[in-house]
């Protein structure tokens, strides 16, 4: 059954309100500007990390206190500490791609120098095998190592498709970071950050591009426009299909 529709006349023209039109425009447009706040906000966030890690470039290292305290005040700060590398516990981070080829991200626990402590390091991207179930040789420092770099503190917001079972087993090679999994899974007290090695060190580290492009930011922005395009489009055409001149009969 089709619905009436109620028409309004302005002047030379005539407003048929369409229920059906007005339903999908309550839909449309809430959901449209909802995905570009969405994208809007990932661009935001990028350029908020890629800030803070530039301000901490020129910043001096920090020392590691025993306790952390507030972690966010801790974030994107620059660090120094020294210790030993437990390759024990270490774990690749799957998905990591660099000028297009797939690899991994190496993360080593390092035990803190005077301390019973653990942080886990990122020593950066290494290139996958020939198969991608191939683990890569990687190669670790055995001596003291002066750390320095910057702090990251994983989101606890993680989704996966693993099962409770696969989590409760340990693997090296993981597809997220998940701190409090990992805390829970290893023998050793490991500190809630991950400290990403500065660019400049060599306690071991491989390929360390830390700095986000540009063009990631600029497509997250890219995408918002085009969702808030949309909402826009949507209420042109709305109107557009639902407002006629009126005729000279009426």
């Amino acid at each position: 059954m089709r619905m009436p529709q109620k028409q309004f006349r302005f002047s030379n023209y005539i407003f048929s309100l369409s229920w059906t039109g007005l339903l999908v425009l309550i839909i449309c447009v809430p959901l449209f500007i909802k995905l570009g706040l969405w994208q809007y906000n990932k661009a935001k966030f990028k350029q908020e990390i890629q800030a803070s890690y530039n301000a901490s470039l020129d910043n001096e290292a920090l020392s590691l206190p025993d306790q952390l305290g507030n972690l966010d005040e801790w974030k994107h700060k620059k660090v120094k500490l020294k210790g030993h590398y437990e390759t024990e516990y270490q774990i690749l981070l799957d998905n990591q791609v660099e000028e297009s080829r797939g690899g991994f991200h190496v993360l080593t626990p390092l035990k803190i120098e005077g301390r019973n402590d653990y942080v886990l390091v990122n020593r950066g991207w290494i290139a996958g095998g020939a198969t991608h179930t191939e683990i890569p040789l990687i190669s670790t420092p055995q001596e003291l190592v002066e750390i320095v770099g910057l702090v990251w503190v994983p989101s606890k917001k993680i989704f996966t498709l693993e099962s409770k079972a696969q989590k409760s087993q340990w693997n090296t090679v993981w597809q997220h970071m998940d701190l409090e999994r990992y805390q829970n899974s290893v023998a050793i007290k490991v500190l809630p950050i991950v400290i990403k090695l500065d660019t400049k060190s060599n306690a071991g580290g491989f390929v360390r591009n830390w700095q986000l492009p540009a063009d990631k930011i600029a497509t997250n922005m890219g995408y918002a426009y085009q969702w808030f395009g949309f909402a826009i489009a949507s209420i042109l055409i709305f109107l557009y299909t639902n407002i006629k001149k009126a005729s000279n009969q009426l």
